[in-house]
């Protein structure tokens, strides 16, 4: 199991060996420029490199299996010889055991086993982590699904089923961590108000994922001809104030940008926590 930092949330750095992801793709879809942009991710801070070779954005066909494993096995195993720590972004349990072989730490499944039924038992047999995203349909049907009256309540409810399955399968409640699911079958305002919620999903017990990055909602703050990575500091904002929330980690494109901001929310928590202690220190001290 990964270690929780003790000062700030793990940084999953994103690696989309596809040639349609919405933000990269095509960029890496090759295992030297794989492999080369993942060496990268670590050495700017990202604690683990969440690899996903099929596009989960909306709209998005689903891919053969085969051809998932024909982008990423072969960038795992490398990544694995040169000692980085590896999540492996499927929904497909073959892929996942196949990764898990191969020393992935983490299985991170948008669809919280759903989309393959013999994940949940793949995750189980591997004892890795798990990471269970919520979301409603695939890919091709998300963006219809997304009538809700009460977000927060109701993307909670269902992630706790979603839990509650796992666990029956034989996942480990110990490895199972959650993820609200940022621009999967949700708007823009549903995305705003979990985000605004998020201490909600943390008070679940388990460690929460935060996966914003890049996402269309951000780009609704911008121009409309700007970049998908001018979103980045928005994106690296986000990260600070999921730590304020209670978030275990964050998944993002640009790791230089969300590592800073983390330091900065790690280093005002720090003076905070410590600026506590000398006052009660003070105070004790005054009353003798």
């Amino acid at each position: 199991m990964l270690p929780v930092g003790p000062s700030r949330p793990i940084i999953f750095g994103i690696l989309n060996v596809t040639p349609d992801s919405f933000s990269d793709g095509g960029a890496h879809d090759s295992v030297a420029a794989a492999v080369e942009h993942a060496v990268q991710l670590f050495a700017s801070g990202a604690d683990i490199v969440d690899v996903g070779g099929e596009s989960t954005r909306p709209g998005a066909v689903r891919l053969e299996v085969a051809e998932e494993q024909r982008r990423v096995l072969p960038v795992v195993r490398e990544l694995r010889a040169q000692g980085i720590p590896v999540s492996i972004d499927t929904l497909n349990a073959s892929t996942a055991a196949a990764c898990a072989e191969l020393g992935a730490a983490i299985i991170n499944d948008v669809s919280a086993a759903t989309a393959d039924v013999d994940m949940a038992l793949v995750a189980a047999e591997s004892k890795l982590l798990f990471v269970a995203c919520h979301s409603r349909g695939s890919s091709a049907t998300m963006n219809t699904r997304t009538r809700y009256v009460h977000p927060i309540a109701e993307v909670r409810r269902e992630l706790e089923y979603r839990l509650a399955a796992l666990i029956t399968a034989g996942v480990k409640p110990e490895r199972i961590i959650l993820d609200p699911g940022i621009g999967f079958s949700k708007t823009s305002e549903h995305n705003w108000a979990l985000l605004a919620g998020l201490h909600e999903f943390v008070a679940l017990g388990h460690p929460v994922l935060v996966g914003a990055s890049r996402k269309g909602f951000l780009g609704e703050l911008l121009p409309a001809e700007a970049a998908v990575t001018e979103r980045d500091p928005a994106t690296a904002v986000i990260s600070a104030l999921s730590a304020e929330a209670g978030a275990w980690g964050v998944r993002v494109h640009d790791v230089v940008s969300t590592k800073a901001a983390l330091e900065v929310w790690s280093a005002m928590n720090g003076a905070r926590t410590n600026g506590a202690r000398t006052t009660g220190a003070r105070t004790t001290g005054a009353r003798k």
